[in-house]
């Protein structure tokens, strides 16, 4: 699915295209997502004007007159820029044409995104207010991972993949930053020395920030708000490659399921 560093490429890729301008008209062909799309949403906001465009994990929050607009893009989902009289394609289900000249169009195969509105403070809504730091900010510190750490009995990988300790380290990106800080995915999260946690931090922040520069993941339903993939699949280290040699050892890389996820580690390397 979509991860935090596609989200934010799509975020950085339609901004300039959203940002000040204005809702001419939305058109919803679907309404039956995670969540419906809440009648009366188009005549709210056409003749509205965007604000400036935030994320918050992997929640896009697209600020207009008296709220904000919700948008997830769930397994499958990809918001991309396109002309008014390009083709619709199957699954194509809301467009949102812009004073920019542009169309802002909603594209989701499976229906497990959606687009909500908030009222008021957004950060004040159930589904944002429980989250964890954001990886690349300052309040996300190898400090405040180990308090949250102590006396976890979970697999590390499963614990940075919790959204209540940091937000945005999907199963792609843990798999890497383990590997960078070399520690054991299977490892529990209470017994990580502070020194290693130092390193994970580190490598989470830096895995991340490679990704977004390099535009996110290459994944079969995923394309940046300007219509391209994303190419840091170019740059894995282990992801998807069990049983292939480590880069830095040669031994061979296993392949375990922790927290029903696949996992790929190196024994010699990560301990």
């Amino acid at each position: 699915m979509p991860e935090l560093p596609e989200v934010e490429t799509t975020r950085r890729g339609i901004a300039e295209y959203v940002e000040g301008h204005r809702v001419n008209a939305m058109r919803v062909r679907q309404r039956r997502f995670r969540v419906p799309v809440p009648d009366g949403l188009e005549q709210r906001i056409e003749g509205e004007c965007f604000g400036t465009l935030l994320r918050r994990a992997k929640y896009l929050l697209l600020p207009i007159a008296g709220g904000h607009l919700l948008w997830h893009l769930g397994m499958s989902g990809s918001l991309r820029l396109t002309q008014a009289d390009e083709p619709l394609r199957k699954h194509d289900h809301i467009d949102l044409d812009l004073s920019s000249g542009w169309q802002l169009r909603y594209h989701d195969p499976r229906r497990f995104g959606f687009v909500d509105f908030i009222e008021g403070n957004p950060l004040d809504d159930t589904r944002l207010a429980s989250l964890g730091p954001e990886p690349l900010s300052a309040a996300f510190t190898a400090e405040l991972l180990a308090a949250k750490a102590k006396d976890k009995r979970v697999a590390i990988k499963s614990f940075i993949m919790d959204n209540a300790v940091v937000v945005g380290v999907g199963n792609i990106y843990a798999n890497e930053a383990l590997f960078m800080a070399g520690i054991d995915p299977r490892k529990p999260a209470g017994q990580v020395s502070d020194a290693a946690l130092t390193l994970l931090v580190m490598a989470i922040k830096d895995v991340l920030t490679a990704a977004i520069a390099q535009g996110g993941t290459t994944l079969r339903d995923f394309v940046s708000g300007q219509n391209t993939p994303g190419y840091f699949a170019q740059q894995l280290r282990v992801y998807g490659r069990g049983g292939e040699p480590c880069i830095r050892c040669e031994c061979r890389l296993e392949q375990v399921v922790i927290g029903q996820r696949a996992t790929v580690f190196c024994p010699q390397c990560q301990r």
